[in-house]
């Protein structure tokens, strides 16, 4: 029988997983778990450090670099995987003794076949312990330095941060970034009422308040493995941070609409769009990977939506069939995801390189996707972040080729209200919701 792995070690795995594999966090953290048989005490236990060291690494690596004889960057990189995680338990977590953060690191080094680096890791940690409540000031040349070290984010995101929103609030963007966020949930009218599943949710022990401004929407914690809830598995909600509901407001879909979501995978915008529209219409979810298909086909059938056809499509590729047959066409294109660091903090390890690519890739699936629109149809653009190059910049650029379209406005509830020239980008400092950009756009 294979032996299961603890909290600690599926943490570390996590960490070696996103940095050699370029694995995405949740999934990965969501997989280990699953397979690992761990209960809620120990899974929040895993998700608690591989988030934390991933949401925190740079701050670690400058205070492990200020009582280690060598820089982190030339130590071996499961050494410094495991140095992180027990500088992380003994800064950010009360609970955990820090003599126990330090004896279990000793022995998750020596698991790992480091046995000669142990009494360097029980030696630094113990001095990190000592000193916790005078450690060394982080220094910066420039405050862009500075933030970059005491939120670990990468110097160029800073950078842009401050010339977008200004000092101030680029730190509280950055330190929204690194906070625990409650899991955001959508009320599905199709499958029962919104008592009906406030009760389920209170009977399984999980935490539910209604969210601040948006109706229909909860905020819910304590959940442990939330796939596991009979509320999810009879489809009483779905998950969905109030942005990508309100990207569903913005379009404006009616019962009995034609509507093509180019990017739908895993699905989570046609299953709001669908429940906005009573299940009543027509929306063709396609998407690139044919494996996404029959995600977004179970998800649709656990919620019971049987207004959606899933099918594999490349939304830059022209298909004839479909020009201007739609009432409302969304493209929720891929982006840098910069808007979502807080749920997935491994995505500050993008390279700005990486992203050089992305507008050009938007760009030819929003100018496809208006090839599909109707004459006084609707076209919606979507990303989740927050880079201009990625949104606005992109629409610009598809007006400028395209006179047969132009923003239209839209309202959303208060306290965003309207978005009187087409277009609004979200914040997590502002409105408490992923970073998010929503566009929408009128054939003549």
């Amino acid at each position: 029988m294979m032996e299961r792995k603890t909290a600690r070690i599926i943490a570390l795995d996590l960490l070696a997983a996103c940095r050699r594999d370029r694995s995405w966090s949740d999934g990965y953290l969501k997989a280990a778990i699953r397979k690992n048989g761990l209960d809620s005490r120990d899974a929040a236990l895993t998700t608690r450090l591989g988030y934390g060291v991933l949401q925190n690494a740079g701050l670690l690596d400058f205070y492990i670099g200020c009582y280690c004889s060598q820089q982190p960057g030339h130590l071996e990189p499961v050494v410094l995987d495991v140095l992180r995680l027990g500088a992380y338990q003994i800064l950010f977590m009360d609970r955990v003794p820090d003599s126990a953060a330090v004896s279990e690191s000793v022995e998750l080094v020596k698991r790992s076949g480091k046995e000669r680096a142990a009494g360097m890791v029980n030696a630094v940690l113990r001095k990190i312990s000592a000193n916790r409540e005078h450690l060394p000031e982080i220094p910066g040349r420039n405050r862009a330095e500075y933030l970059s070290v005491r939120y670990s984010h990468p110097l160029w995101l800073v950078q842009r941060c401050l010339t977008l929103l200004g000092e101030e609030e680029a730190e509280a963007f950055l330190r929204c970034n690194n906070e625990a966020v409650a899991t955001a949930i959508q009320w599905n009218p199709l499958r029962g009422t919104e008592e009906a599943l406030q009760k389920a949710l209170r009977e399984a022990g999980v935490q539910i308040c209604s969210h601040p401004w948006l109706s229909g929407c909860y905020e819910i914690s304590k959940t442990g493995d939330l796939t596991q809830l009979d509320a999810f598995r009879n489809g009483l909600f779905l998950v969905q941070d109030a942005a990508a509901r309100l990207t569903a407001l913005a379009a404006d879909v009616r019962p009995g609409m034609t509507v093509l979501d180019l990017c739908a995978a895993p699905g989570g915008k046609s299953f709001a769009l669908a429940m906005a529209m009573q299940n009543r219409g027509t929306i063709r979810s396609f998407d690139l990977h044919k494996s996404k298909i029959r995600l977004i086909q179970e998800s649709a059938a656990r919620l019971g939506i049987t207004c959606i056809q899933a099918q594999s499509a490349d939304g830059k590729v022209f298909q004839p069939e479909l020009e201007k047959t739609a009432d409302v066409v969304l493209c929720d294109v891929p982006c840098s995801g910069l808007g979502i660091i807080r749920k997935k903090p491994d995505i500050r390890l993008k390279r700005e390189e990486e992203l050089k690519q992305l507008p050009q890739v938007q760009f030819s699936i929003l100018a496809n996707a208006a090839r599909y629109v109707k004459p006084g149809g609707t076209l919606v653009y979507s990303t989740c972040t927050v880079l201009p190059e990625e949104n606005e910049r992109v629409v610009d650029r598809f007006l400028r080729t395209e006179p047969a379209f132009d923003r239209k406005p839209f309202v959303l509830p208060a306290p965003i209200g309207a978005a009187a020239d087409g277009q609004i980008t979200l914040w997590p400092q502002r409105q408490g919701t992923d970073g998010f950009y929503i566009c929408t756009l009128r054939r003549k």
